[in-house]
């Protein structure tokens, strides 16, 4: 990867176009889990997880289970269990190396959002105390978010987007199939199966 630009004075020109935050938008930040995100967070069954690793450069990815799938443990520590995937870890990974992350948490039909910002540390799935068993599987281990800040998104970016009017959900035989978007993509010779069987094996995973 090539290395970051310097801010230019452009850069610092364009920032200073934007309007100062309210006094509502400064002072919604709290540096716990107060009740209200935790009655969002057990009503939560999708977050992204974003992280940088010791040089800056950020990696987000998604995570996503029953809702309540992340625990709180307190008002000041949260649980997210790292379920099956492709093995890349690029988020632990970054982790070890830099352990601050933040969550952004999504409850479906609700347009605000949930910002969680901490330090991190992996815990074994028994080292908490804690029964994470979900679709039948152990978590491979257990992200404990050591919370520094919280604060609810407003729903301006879902209303925007309409992500949750059924109306606006893409038909999905209008897109190229995801097994040929990974053939290209790793320059395969044979053809990978078809969608729904890429989906059942990914099922028997979970």
């Amino acid at each position: 990867m090539t290395a970051a630009p310097d801010t230019t004075a452009a850069d610092l020109e364009v920032l200073a176009g934007y309007r100062a935050p309210s006094q509502l938008v400064l002072d919604k930040v709290i540096d716990r889990v107060d009740e209200h995100c935790r009655a969002f967070i057990s009503r939560s069954p999708f977050a992204t997880l974003a992280t940088a690793d010791a040089e800056g450069w950020p990696d987000v990815s998604p995570r996503g289970g029953e809702p309540g799938f992340v625990h709180v443990l307190d008002e000041h520590r949260l649980a997210l269990p790292d379920r099956q995937g492709n093995n890349r870890v690029d988020g632990l990974r970054n982790l070890v190396a830099n352990p601050r992350a933040a969550l952004l948490f999504f409850v479906p039909g609700c347009e605000e959002t949930l910002k969680v910002y901490g330090t991190t540390s992996l815990a074994g799935a028994g080292d908490l105390g804690i029964d994470f068993t979900e679709f039948g599987r152990e978590p491979r281990s257990v992200l404990v978010v050591q919370v520094e800040r919280a604060y609810f998104q407003c729903g301006k970016a879902l209303m925007r987007s309409r992500l949750w009017d059924p109306s606006a959900q893409v038909d999905r035989s209008t897109m190229t199939p995801f097994g040929q978007v990974l053939k290209d993509h790793c320059a395969l010779e044979t053809p990978l199966p078809d969608d729904a069987t890429i989906r059942a094996d990914l099922a028997q995973e979970l």
